[in-house]
């Protein structure tokens, strides 16, 4: 079993039906209500509470810029996840772009 620390807690945030399973692997779950102010002053909590944030990739597209300063600020990983709806491809973006920043260059672009 793993340490529930501050330093190890996982929590998922977004609708009822794409969070709840996380609940079954020890991840906290959040659901996100209507109010925008409520979801980004829940980011910031969460963001000194837990080590990795899985968000909603609705939400996630929504909070971008507040995302990008909590990830500079606290030591956070905000994970974009695909909710019920299905895939909206933020996640392999967000790598791709994580990893351009890193490497320099774009390696996962396939040319001709």
């Amino acid at each position: 079993m793993f340490d529930t620390t501050t330093s190890e807690r996982m929590a998922a945030v977004g609708d009822y039906e794409s969070v709840l399973p996380f609940q079954a692997v020890g991840v906290d779950p959040y659901f996100l209500g209507e109010d925008a102010s409520d979801v980004e002053l829940l980011l910031r909590r969460l963001s000194r509470e837990y080590a990795v944030v899985f968000l909603v990739e609705s939400c996630f597209e929504d909070h971008r810029n507040l995302i990008d300063d909590l990830n500079d600020e606290f030591s956070v990983s905000i994970i974009p996840i695909p909710s019920q709806t299905g895939a909206r491809g933020v996640g392999v973006e967000n790598i791709r772009s994580s990893v351009e920043r890193a490497v320099g260059m774009d390696i996962f672009s396939v040319e001709s």
